[in-house]
């Protein structure tokens, strides 16, 4: 039924519709018709989570949501849901946090209905089988490994295990098999039995949310509703509150030495307050975050970072729940702001102070409500399944009525409000967590669930105020007026509608490619330069030192245009495999002043010494921690590197950086920019002539003059993106040992090269992929119970089409794994459905394929596409023995599988398969695909 007439706040350029109802079993629903959607929607949040673990089942509620989609009374075939859902072109996941639990899915419109059907019924009757319940704790356990030399995952652990042991904060929410498995067997417990209970317990109607994305009018959707999900059963369970602080006085003033993973180190603050969600309209911690977490000149960060002490810093609230919450502020470390801890915390608490002195600012709160209200406005449509989720996620939290706005418009001026949410920031109720590797060897203590090692100390008021005293004497203040808030939100008049990118422009300096907005009607812009400089990609010590050039520049910008990235202008530059790219997103009225600074700064580049020596630090840093990504990653970073021509490895650049001065990058840089061609790419609410006017003053400070900064490139040295061709019939194999010797996972990517790209090819090997990506997980992680990350998915490689098998186990070696990829593939049967692609414009020109209506030619081309043409494709290409087949094994060997690694490298492969030794010596001797890239002949204007 619906419920009153209550208008529910929307985005004024917001089109979609929403009702509110509440179901006879008091299940409340927000209903969303779309009817421009290419994908519906449904998320159900059920307001029970980590927190209401019992005692000695830490993981039961995270364990009941791995559960609870396997099958059901009315659909009894095991994994029958996620099937349904990934043949009818989407996709399912669930999270567990530690109030509410969150299961959602997206799908293809004509398969909604039964999808919601399916979904309804775990609800309602699911069924939880002895059989899967073993499995799924192993998959539980598995998920855990993973995250156990996470320093996000450790640190968190940290800084709950330090606080009330009998407050559900404290709690250990992830499980494993020694929690789900080992201790209730030791106390008698049947953990089914136990789940069953749980789910009975809580799982009521009356606490939980629906929020379905449909396609069709409202009354339709509502029909389906009432329908589908009017059998969950309603036992009117109150809701859960955790009340009482997790913090008492022994957990606060303290600071905390601990060791983490990765290499640098980091200062963390918290302090216990009341959450927001009170006080959402005044956004207190919106206010403080904004200005403690600000970047400009004369910020607590502006200051960390000229004394070379900083490389980033974040502040607000984090862990909010209704009862309480934290305020953090987080800092990245030099090595010499390493040295300098007790300043450092003297300066967060003189920022403070100067808070403090300052009374809350009105100018200040309404500019950023005026920021929250555009943004608010004027929003990007996301996806439906991140729009649900968002959704459901907060509705227990908000009145109705914000259910959409939630504390995203902060509008109620409240200086009290604010004033005592920083009474809060003092030192006489901080907790400090300091991270270092330099601590190893000098704790005395270690958190249980993760092994991180630590020690404690207590911090007085007194000793802080003694560390404010002598911190230094700079010259800290309140930001300036944002110069980049919009105040011209009009769109553009384009009389042409052009569907795709047209070649605006070609010069011998630069290519201007322009797509108008003719479908989102937002007052925002997209535009991305590619600078295409040979002299960037020739050894790996030009790459380092582009990487260098790329992060000083976002340095030397940060100050100024940080105020853009507060008023929602962002932007970013990186390098890429052929130089760097420049990109701006955001409000299109002041997007040209930024783009203008930041070509400036480009031309007038100088190195300063000293910021070179801290971000030369910082990048020593990034590489040094390749070793602890995890060992899918790495296999993945394997996998390109033995594919992609002219590709550097991470430990010649490591090796190269300890020897890099400011002179050496002083001299490449001008060589770098001496000879150069720009890619340029622009959408959204911007004129053809303002895009050309933008490029020609690119091209104009860079390329004109009497002594100009570039030249055009020769023909001869267009870049191209060249990929190794695999022989046809042949089985690849590299073989490597995991980078951290404390890994316990192996991985495995097992890559089959398809084809050069071709819109009949595409669709077929998006068919296949479409069709096998479920039953695969069902049989290689379900079933088999291989590891957590199991996977199957395209792969791209600079327009050159293949599929790719990404499994990490700790159970099993990669060689095992591999076989067990071979028998998936030899019982896999073809079932035929079609399938919705989807593809990106801007990577058409990246790679320069230039399709832009890919997705109409591919659709085309699915029409026409027969049985046995698919069956013919799978024959030659994906089945193991074809003799056109080309596949390339990548395994990663974890800790507990480095005695099969040594036997894997010792022993003589099977024929048809070639072992790889060395990658460089492998990728010379084979033969190359031609290049998309750096060929426009067929470009006409």
């Amino acid at each position: 039924m619906a419920v009153g007439k209550e208008e529910i706040l929307k985005a004024r350029t917001d089109k979609r519709e929403y009702r509110r109802i509440v179901l006879p079993n008091s299940l409340q629903v927000l209903l969303i018709s779309d009817p421009e959607t290419d994908k519906c929607a449904a998320s159900m949040d059920v307001s029970v989570g980590s927190f209401s673990d019992p005692d000695g089942l830490e993981g039961l509620a995270h364990f009941l949501e791995h559960m609870l989609f396997y099958a059901s009374e009315k659909y009894p075939l095991e994994d029958s849901y996620s099937k349904y859902i990934t043949e009818h072109g989407g996709r399912t996941n669930a999270f567990t946090a530690s109030e509410h639990t969150n299961y959602y899915f997206d799908i293809n419109p004509d398969g909604f209905e039964e999808a919601l059907d399916r979904f309804a019924q775990f609800f309602i009757k699911p069924l939880m089988s002895a059989d899967a319940t073993t499995r799924e704790i192993k998959a539980v356990d598995s998920e855990n490994q993973k995250n156990l030399l996470s320093d996000g995952w450790r640190m968190n652990q940290l800084q709950k295990h330090l606080s009330v042991v009998d407050h559900p904060y404290h709690k250990f929410s992830t499980g494993n098999w020694d929690t789900l498995e080992v201790r209730p067997k030791s106390k008698g417990l049947d953990t089914r039995h136990e789940l069953i209970k749980f789910y009975e317990e809580y799982y009521s109607a009356n606490l939980m949310h629906l929020v379905i994305y449909g396609k069709e009018k409202l009354d339709k959707i509502q029909g389906l509703v009432e329908d589908k999900f009017k059998e969950i059963r309603n036992i009117d369970r109150s809701c859960l509150r955790f009340t009482g602080e997790p913090c008492t006085s022994e957990h606060l003033q303290i600071l905390v030495r601990t060791v983490p993973i990765k290499e640098g180190h980091k200062l963390r603050l918290a302090w216990p307050i009341t959450p927001e969600i009170h006080h959402y309209k005044e956004g207190p911690c919106r206010y403080l975050g904004h200005l403690i977490g600000h970047e400009g000149e004369g910020s607590l960060y502006y200051i960390l970072k000229t004394l070379g002490w900083a490389t980033g810093l974040c502040a607000g609230e984090s862990d909010s729940t209704l009862e309480f919450s934290f305020f953090k502020v987080d800092i990245d470390l030099t090595d010499v702001g390493h040295g300098h801890m007790q300043d450092i915390i003297g300066l967060v608490f003189k920022y403070i102070s100067l808070l403090q002195q300052s009374g809350v600012c009105r100018w200040i709160f309404d500019e950023l409500s005026a920021v929250c209200e555009t943004k608010f406005h004027y929003q990007d449509k996301i996806q439906p399944i991140n729009y649900v989720v968002n959704i459901s996620s907060n509705m227990q939290k908000y009145s109705p009525k914000d259910w959409l706005v939630r504390s995203s418009l902060p509008s109620n001026f409240s200086p009290d409000i604010i004033q005592m949410v920083l009474n809060k920031l003092s030192p006489n109720n901080v907790r400090i967590f300091w991270e270092s590797k330099k601590f190893e060897g000098h704790t005395n203590m270690v958190e249980p669930w993760y092994g991180t090692a630590y020690s404690m100390e207590r911090v007085t008021g007194s000793m802080i105020q003694e560390w404010i005293a002598s911190s230094p004497n700079e010259n800290l203040h309140l930001p300036a007026p944002n110069v980049f808030i919009p105040t011209d939100l009009s769109l553009k008049k384009e009389n042409e509608k052009v569907k795709c990118p047209v070649l605006l422009r070609k010069s011998p300096y630069s290519t201007l490619w322009y797509k108008p907005d003719t479908m989102f009607f937002t007052p925002k812009a997209y535009v991305k330069i590619d600078f295409n400089c040979p002299h960037t990609s020739g050894s790996p010590e030009a790459e380092v030192l582009t990487s260098i050039f790329t992060h000083l520049l976002m340095d030397y910008l940060n100050d100024y245009a940080y105020y853009a990235q507060v008023a929602e202008l962002h932007y970013g530059i990186n390098n890429t495999d052929s130089g760097f790219q420049v990109t701006l997103v955001g409000y299109n009225h002041k997007l040209g002043i930024l783009l203008e600074t930041v070509v400036e700064k480009i031309a007038s580049f100088k190195v300063k010494a000293d910021r070179f020596s801290v971000i030369k630090e910082m990048v020593t840093k990034e590489y040094q921690n390749f070793k602890f990504q995890q060992p899918y990653e790495q296999a993945m970073y394997y996998c390109s590197l033995i594919l992609q021509d002219r590709t550097w490895p991470w430990m010649e650049q490591l090796e190269i950086l300890p020897h890099l001065e400011a002179e050496d990058l002083a001299k490449f840089v001008p060589m770098m920019l001496s000879r150069a061609s720009l890619e340029c790419y622009t959408a959204g609410n911007l004129e053809s002539n303002e895009a050309e006017s933008m490029i020609q003053h690119i091209e104009d400070v860079f390329f004109k003059g009497p002594n100009p900064i570039c030249h055009p490139l020769f023909p001869s040295q267009h870049l191209t993106n060249r990929v190794v061709k695999l022989e046809r019939g042949k089985n690849y194999i590299y073989p490597v040992d995991g980078l951290n010797p404390s890994d316990e996972n192996s991985s495995l990517v097992h890559y089959i090269q398809v084809h050069r790209d071709d819109f009949m090819l595409n669709v077929k090997l998006q068919l296949f992929t479409l069709i096998a990506k479920q039953p695969a997980f069902h049989q290689l992680r379900s079933v088999e119970q291989l590891g957590y990350i199991t996977v199957l998915l395209q792969r791209n490689d600079s327009g050159i089409r293949g599929v790719q098998f990404i499994i990490q186990s700790t159970v099993k070696g990669p060689g095992h794994i591999d076989l067990r990829v071979e028998e998936f593939l030899k019982t896999l049967r073809i079932i035929f459905m079609r399938c919705q692609m989807t593809n990106s414009r801007a990577m058409e020109i990246a790679d320069g394929t230039l399709k832009f209506d890919r997705k109409e030619a591919e659709i085309a081309a699915l029409r026409h596409l027969t049985q046995q043409e698919l069956i013919d494709f799978f024959n030659e290409h994906i089945k193991v023995g074809a003799p056109q087949k080309r596949t390339l094994s990548v395994r990663v060997y974890g800790n507990p599988h480095s005695s099969e690694y040594a036997s894997d490298i010792s022993s003589s492969v099977q024929a048809g398969s070639i072992k790889i030794d060395d990658i460089f010596s492998f990728r010379r001797s084979q033969p190359l695909y031609g290049s998309f890239k750096g060929n426009f002949g067929h470009v006409k204007l």
